[in-house]
């Protein structure tokens, strides 16, 4: 599933095999995201991560950070899943 541009934020449900892994696969995206110094909205129910960006900064509108965190968060997706 691709990222979906709605009410000005990118938007994507990441979904696992469990509530584990799902933490997991958060966990490993923590010490990159705050390398970047943006972070996602995110919430995870059982085997789903749901997943906002926008920039705060910007005005709540997409923007480069934006972009630069779906790639990194699809990465290291496609690493785990």
């Amino acid at each position: 599933m691709d990222w979906i541009e709605k009410d000005n934020s990118l938007n994507k449900t990441f979904e696992f095999s469990g509530f584990q892994e799902a933490v997991e696969w958060m966990s490993l995206c923590v010490e990159r995201i705050e390398k970047m110094g943006h972070h996602p909205e995110w919430k995870n129910i059982y085997n789903k991560v749901f997943v906002k960006l926008r920039t705060h900064s910007a005005g709540n509108t997409i923007t480069k950070k934006d972009r630069k965190l779906a790639e990194l968060l699809d990465e290291i997706y496609c690493q785990v899943a």
